[in-house]
């Protein structure tokens, strides 16, 4: 588990069960904005269909280093969507290929959330991980046919 994305679930773990509906509140504000370069559309982005709310992601890869940069976009009025999205983005925002796909698939169960939202948005959080680790296999795929 990437020690960033270990200390959240930690965080998580250490509070109520009320609690945790607050700090994933928290962490939605904490979700960076769209940079610039995307503009105000999410034309360049692949929207997450699994997720309730509306959820665009985009990777950027440096081959060089072989790290990920991810970037979300969700509505301020989904914001469970965005805490999910906020706890995948600093936990795994700029960690190696091989960091990311190694990740756990079970993160949204570790944060213990089952009892603060449905489990359609579990669904949602576990997809946009599942989504993230699939591009990456895909990029490396391609990386290693290439």
């Amino acid at each position: 588990m990437p020690g960033a994305l270990a200390e959240i679930i930690e965080e998580f773990q250490a509070v109520e069960d009320p609690q945790k509906l607050e700090l994933l509140l928290e962490l939605s504000r904490e979700l960076p904005e769209l940079p610039e370069e995307y503009g105000d559309g999410y034309e360049q982005m692949e929207q997450v269909v699994e997720c309730q709310s509306p959820l665009y992601l985009a990777l950027e890869f440096d081959d060089g280093a072989r790290t990920v940069r991810l970037i979300f976009a969700a509505p301020q009025e989904a914001p469970t969507t965005r805490g999910f999205a906020s706890i995948l983005h600093q936990g795994l925002d700029g960690l190696t290929y091989e960091q990311i796909l190694a990740t756990p698939d079970d993160v949204a169960a570790r944060l213990g959330l089952a009892k603060a939202i449905t489990p359609l948005r579990l669904r949602g959080m576990e997809a946009m991980l599942a989504r993230v680790k699939r591009n990456v296999r895909e990029h490396v795929a391609a990386l290693d046919a290439g």
